[in-house]
């Protein structure tokens, strides 16, 4: 293996991750990241020329809907549902003192 993680490496990540690792976990979390590297050196041999960057598997595109109020000029209609309702909207009970 091209890339070895240290011992500290791996206390201090441990305790940005807030874990509380045993010996052995310990050990795992080292050989896993020296793979993880590893493959990612892997990876940096691949020749990208040529090949368009992109941001997802999928064509997605925009689902977002325009903004547009409906049902903005039915004021009285919609208050009609209003259990209490003071100066032309809801009136709600107070949440804060």
């Amino acid at each position: 293996m091209a890339n070895s993680i240290s011992d500290e490496m791996i206390e201090y990540v441990g305790i940005l991750a807030k874990l509380e690792l045993s010996q052995a976990e310990k050990e795992q979390a080292k050989k896993d990241m020296e793979r993880m590297l590893d493959y990612v050196d892997k990876l940096k041999e691949l020749d990208t020329d040529g090949v368009e960057p992109m941001f997802h598997i999928f064509p997605i595109e925009n689902v977002f809907r325009e903004d547009r109020v409906e049902n903005g000029e039915d004021r009285e209609a919609i208050l009609k549902n209003a259990p209490k309702k003071k100066d032309g909207s809801f009136q709600v009970p107070k949440t804060i003192e």
